[in-house]
């Protein structure tokens, strides 16, 4: 099992509040009310394990040529995951590059997301 911190990140986990988001502070801000868009940047078969509801899913390698679509998000909140949290830093630092103006990373991804928030959301 997993030791998690007050912040519900493993223990030792390199968090970056400039990059990044804990599962815990994107559930305080969505209860709390603020419009916040969950980008799931996963391929499909890994949605198809498990998801996040209410995510828009649009997978790493669709991007570029999904763009345009996401912009009706450029001055929204938005928070990316994938599964641990790598992939999801790339698609940050791409839509930061695309002028979006508040993109957040999910620390751990589903993964820690699995862990901390919902246990019914399949670990893979």
């Amino acid at each position: 099992v997993q030791r998690l911190d007050d912040r519900g990140l493993p223990v030792g986990y390199p968090f970056n509040p400039d990059w990044e988001i804990t599962p815990r502070e994107f559930v305080r801000r969505r209860d709390a009310g603020e419009r916040i868009v969950l980008l799931d940047c996963r391929t499909a078969p890994e949605r198809d394990l498990a998801k996040i509801a209410g995510a828009v899913h649009v997978p790493m390698h669709e991007l570029g040529s999904r763009m345009e679509e996401l912009r009706e998000h450029e001055c929204t909140p938005v928070v990316v995951h994938c599964h641990h949290g790598a992939r999801s830093l790339q698609v940050t630092a791409a839509l930061r590059q695309a002028g979006f103006e508040d993109v957040r990373s999910m620390a751990g991804g589903i993964h820690l997301w699995s862990l901390d928030i919902d246990p019914s959301v399949a670990v893979y």
